[in-house]
């Protein structure tokens, strides 16, 4: 079955993501970097953050939306980098910036914060969540004359699997043009529950069948834009009732009900070659056995995603300022324990700071050891070597 949706109807043969030429070379040059880095530029690879992170003169209390920015954020509107900022990267580098609507003004204001940022410590790659439909900081700001897609569910209910790899070869070229790396899209979730507040039309179908090509396809048009993808968010968001953005969230499935429906999706992401898989901060009781957030389990990410599904690339949290994390966890247990559950990328802690501080702590006390640091670290510095940026 995934032989015949990894294809489209109009015959377009989709190929890896790797854009690796020589692996062992590769692997000896990120190998080599990895023995020169100490212990806080590792653990500063690990964690992909909002601008404001930086800024410890800021103060906002998060009350996290569907787009991921409060309102308070949005006033500060912080688009440049500052002094602040660069004493605070000094300390603590940082391993990818994700930009959101509010730190984005036109073109001009965007590319010089983007070679700001190319200054910073931890050479951060540039990150946005560019899906198309709602969830576009680019494509929904009235200064940027790009092209607009309605949702991803009316390009999935076209049927046609090139409108979603032209969706994403459009956004991914003006991404490029603009100098992002990673897009955080798309939604390989099946939007299985009407009631479902968060996914919805973000979702290409309800159908799994329908919605695996059109990941795959959008992947591709990234790729071929010059710009990574990721699949989102693992191992489902599509059956939940609830929004995690705001506090908890579950999907009563077992895990052969998500065999038969969700992973038809990632399992298609998983063989196309997806460098980058985000979690889920939804509960599944069902599958672990508790009420532990996805992004918190190693039964799914180390059981479920790398065991039984063979993923070995890049697992990435979803923002751990949102409240199905914060509302159970502070800023040193979430970001211990995603590492020690299995995650590569701490994206979007509510405090950098302190999460920073709490992994190098728990490397140093043994909960975590460096050699479980090292082998996240392996897989960020192989996609920065991928994607052309310096280690």
């Amino acid at each position: 079955m995934l032989a015949a949706i990894l294809v489209t109807s109009g015959a377009m043969v989709l190929t890896s993501c790797s854009n690796d030429d020589d692996p062992e070379e590769t692997t000896d040059e990120v190998e080599a970097q990895l023995q020169r880095m100490t212990l806080r530029e590792k653990v500063g690879q690990l964690f992909y953050v909002r601008p404001e992170c930086l800024d410890t003169t800021i103060h906002f209390n998060l009350v996290s939306t569907v787009d991921n920015s409060a309102d308070d954020i949005k006033k500060i509107k912080l688009q440049a980098v500052n002094a602040t900022m660069l004493g605070v990267n000094e300390k603590y580098p940082v391993g990818g910036i994700i930009l959101y609507a509010h730190n984005i003004e036109d073109e001009a204001q965007l590319s010089a914060f983007i070679q700001q940022i190319r200054t910073l410590k931890g050479s951060p790659l540039l990150c946005i969540d560019e899906e198309g439909g709602r969830v576009a900081r680019i494509g929904n700001n009235e200064n940027f004359q790009v092209e607009k897609f309605e949702s991803m569910g009316a390009i999935g209910a076209t049927g046609d699997a090139q409108n979603a790899y032209h969706c994403g070869n459009t956004i991914g070229t003006y991404l490029k043009k603009y100098g992002f790396d990673i897009d955080f899209a798309p939604v390989a979730d099946v939007n299985t529950n009407p009631e479902n507040i968060v996914i919805g039309a973000r979702a290409f179908s309800d159908d799994p069948e329908v919605a695996a090509p059109m990941v795959t396809n959008y992947l591709q048009g990234l790729k071929d834009a010059g710009v990574t993808g990721c699949i989102k968010h693992f191992p489902g968001h599509g059956d939940t009732k609830a929004d995690t953005h705001f506090g908890y969230a579950q999907s009563l499935k077992t895990w052969e009900q998500m065999t038969s429906c969700e992973m038809i999706t990632f399992k298609a992401g998983i063989q196309w070659g997806t460098q980058l898989i985000m979690t889920a901060h939804i509960a599944t009781p069902n599958v672990t056995g508790s009420d532990i957030p996805a992004t918190m389990s190693s039964v799914i990410l180390q059981d479920k995603l790398r065991g039984e599904l063979g993923y070995q690339n890049i697992i990435i949290t979803d923002a751990m300022e949102m409240g199905a994390i914060t509302k159970q966890y502070t800023n040193a247990e979430a970001a211990v324990g995603t590492l020690q559950a299995g995650a590569d990328i701490v994206l979007g802690p509510q405090n950098f700071v302190e999460a920073f501080d709490a992994v190098v702590k728990a490397v140093e006390d043994g909960r975590l050891t460096e050699q479980r640091i090292d082998q996240s670290v392996r897989r960020v510095l192989k996609l920065k070597k991928q994607i052309g940026r310096k280690l």
